[in-house]
């Protein structure tokens, strides 16, 4: 193969890499932006011009030949490379441009972070951002995201992660709810109440608690208490446990975010004030990309944004 037949094949071999990334051709052409018969096309193209088999597919999977994979394997670094050199030199214009893919939980996004990213577009209008509503813990630098939105206690040692602000888990309730099943006042008081619930494990749910600084009688032992509960609702959604909640359905443990703004509006009111829940969410909202030398202008202008916007955090 002569060297001007080797150069029309580096956008085949790139595509070969996205195809071991996404692991389908529909997943592939769809993060490449073309459709499925072309990305077809050119990966037979590729298999015919260095005369081996690079992709075995089968109706329901694909894996690529141990020749295919040493062509990922070998060109990976070279295409990380030029992606990042490409980054540096965009990010030599003034102005913040491009596209930003962000992953981020559903009710995170839909209550607190949507008005923000908002706002940041009107202040960058060369930015494009490409949001994707999902619980799911996806794979940063296989899936293509460019930062993800996590709440969580522990961000991944390979990756950069920083910190956009403090939350806390609220217990909740409808004033009509207390004023029909009474109000507890200690934690173990919730076993005989409808306790709306995320579901963690198969295991008995469980809530804990301490007691908080100033909280009255409940300071007065500084030990942590689980409580075993029980309830007819179990919903892997914050959004649908407050609802729930409004409805008078029963007393909901939810991120602070989630309950906020009913909160403010006197729908929901806390209950055991006097302690704290733990364990239930971590404490922390989290930025978080995959670790690479340079971070793009446009990823750390949304961030500082994300920052400033959420200084204030959540409480009530």
């Amino acid at each position: 193969m002569n060297e001007q037949k080797i150069n029309t094949l580096w956008t085949h071999l790139h595509w070969l890499s996205v195809l071991a990334q996404q692991g389908s051709y529909t997943a592939a052409a769809a993060r490449l932006g073309v459709s499925k018969a072309a990305m077809s096309q050119r990966i037979a193209e590729l298999e015919r011009a260095a005369k081996v088999t690079l992709v075995q597919r089968t109706t329901r999977s694909l894996r690529l030949t141990e020749a295919g994979q040493r062509l990922v394997d070998d060109t990976r670094a070279a295409f990380e490379q030029i992606e990042q050199s490409f980054a540096q030199v965009r990010d030599l214009a003034e102005q913040p441009g491009g596209l930003l893919r962000v992953t981020a939980p559903v009710a995170f996004a839909r209550q607190q972070l949507v008005p923000l990213l908002a706002d940041f577009l009107k202040n960058y209008p060369d930015v494009r951002i490409e949001l994707d509503l999902s619980d799911r813990l996806s794979a940063l630098a296989t899936e293509g995201f460019d930062l993800a939105i996590r709440h969580t206690a522990r961000p991944p040692d390979t990756h950069v992660a920083w910190a956009l602000c403090d939350t806390e888990s609220v217990l909740v309730a409808t004033r009509a709810y207390l004023r029909k099943q009474g109000e507890p006042q200690t934690p173990a008081d919730l076993q005989a109440h409808n306790c709306l619930h995320y579901p963690r494990s198969q295991d008995t749910p469980a809530w804990t608690f301490e007691p908080r600084e100033g909280g009255g009688a409940a300071s007065e032992t500084r030990e942590r208490v689980t409580v075993p509960v029980n309830g007819n609702l179990a919903a892997n959604n914050s959004e649908a446990l407050r609802e729930a909640a409004l409805t008078g359905a029963g007393i909901a443990l939810l991120p602070d975010f989630s309950a906020q703004a009913a909160l403010r509006q006197g729908k929901l009111v806390r209950v055991l004030p006097g302690w704290k829940p733990v364990g239930a969410f971590a404490e922390t909202i989290y930025a978080i990309r995959p670790y690479a030398p340079h971070v793009p202008r446009a990823v750390a202008a949304l961030v500082g944004h994300l920052r400033v916007g959420l200084a204030q955090g959540f409480g009530v």
